[in-house]
């Protein structure tokens, strides 16, 4: 059994690096191992998971996914179809690329045909949210409209951060307009799982850790078994005071095991450990698949709704002898882009993410197994968490 603390280039096969070539130096394996790095995750894969304790068990490495930022994703996710706001939102999304090439004319020119738009589509919008809900979207209408004006401001001054600044209040505030439209919760979570506590809507979560603080959305339209488990370890303060695990080849900082000889959450009311499903929402369908993997189900290059795609997903631990075992451990994605092959998908449709980290994911880096979690709090959404059906 390969050991999970050893690195990635000490476990790859001498004929693998051979194959092309006599003798490699010391300083070429690192630009080998990137090129082998699909025959590794085969090798691994092959160890049956058991690379990391049962309950621990993970695919390798990140998808290669255009969009990486968890805002974006969160908002993508939403169960909507509000074509004039979607519009919007990834008008100003597009920016990104030409912002990465200080192509500030073509920003410019966005910002304000952006703005145009939005002048044009404001009283649509408008007329489609809930009558009830309209006092809500006129304040926030408003305030995008002042937020707009100032983004096409600070395009002109050509200053890169307080332009991503300006675009994250203003994609915020579409956001929350798109999130007028959601109505009920979108689908029926099967009957089988009505003891579980379940999580139908968003919450946010703040998780002090003695390297510093984050803030993560946790996603119940797209995972509200998993989500509503998490949070409702959280309101407990289960994850109060537990440490870090990190397998550092696995790109995954792991926590919830909690102290004593169980291996997750044990309920008080049944005396017996809560085992969560493997849960995942695939693009186009209504509602989540259960206790199948994407493998199972053929799709081989399929990215789910909350992809691995990005610092910080949170992602829910099983082992490797179940897809139903999972209970409290939970991870931490750290996603690292230089070894991510366009199209490798070993993580996405094996393990469900559930949220991700909005801020603070800088401190994820800089933890150790010798870290804890301080606390853990809803500070938004609490009131989304049902206790069961």
């Amino acid at each position: 059994m390969v050991p999970v603390r050893k690195s990635l280039l000490e476990i790859i096969p001498g004929e693998w690096i051979e194959a092309d070539c006599t003798v490699v130096a010391a300083t070429e394996r690192a630009a080998v191992a990137r090129a082998l790095i699909p025959q590794l995750l085969a090798l691994i894969l092959s160890f049956g998971l058991a690379l990391l304790s049962p309950a621990t068990a993970l695919a390798a490495l990140p998808p290669g996914n255009a969009v990486t930022d968890p805002a974006a994703i969160l908002r993508d996710s939403l169960p909507v179809d509000q074509a004039d706001l979607r519009d919007l939102q990834h008008r100003l999304e597009g920016t990104s690329d030409d912002l990465r090439a200080r192509r500030w004319n073509s920003i410019k020119t966005s910002c304000e045909r952006t703005q145009r738009q939005f002048s044009l589509k404001r009283g649509a919008i408008l007329e489609a949210v809930p009558s009830e809900l309209q006092p809500q979207a006129e304040q926030l209408l408003s305030q995008l409209d002042t937020n707009l004006e100032e983004l096409c401001a600070s395009s002109e001054l050509q200053e890169r951060d307080g332009f991503l600044e300006q675009r994250r209040l203003t994609l915020a505030d579409i956001g929350a307009l798109e999130e007028l439209f959601i109505g009920d919760f979108p689908y029926a979570i099967p009957s089988e799982f009505d003891d579980l506590p379940r999580l139908l809507g968003r919450a946010t979560v703040e998780i002090r850790t003695s390297q510093g603080d984050l803030t993560a959305v946790i996603d119940g339209y797209s995972a509200p078994l998993t989500g509503g488990a998490f949070v409702d370890l959280v309101q407990r303060g289960f994850y109060d005071g537990l440490p870090f695990s990190r397998a550092e080849d696995f790109y995954v900082l792991q926590s919830g095991n909690p102290k004593g000889d169980a291996e997750g959450f044990i309920d008080p009311k049944t005396k017996q450990e809560r085992h969560v499903p493997l849960e995942i929402l695939v693009p186009g369908d209504a509602s989540p698949i259960y206790n199948m993997t994407f493998e199972d189900l053929g799709l081989f290059k399929a990215t789910p709704v909350l992809p691995f795609a990005t610092l910080g997903t949170l992602g829910w631990a099983h082992s490797d002898k179940a897809l139903d075992d999972g209970s409290s451990q939970f991870f931490f994605f750290l996603y690292e882009a230089e070894l991510t092959p366009a199209g490798l998908n070993l993580v996405d449709g094996r393990n469900a993410a559930f949220g991700y980290v909005v801020e603070g994911s800088e401190v994820l880096k800089e933890m150790t197994m010798d870290d804890t979690i301080i606390s853990a709090k809803v500070i938004s959404g609490a009131d989304n968490l049902k206790s069961h059906a």
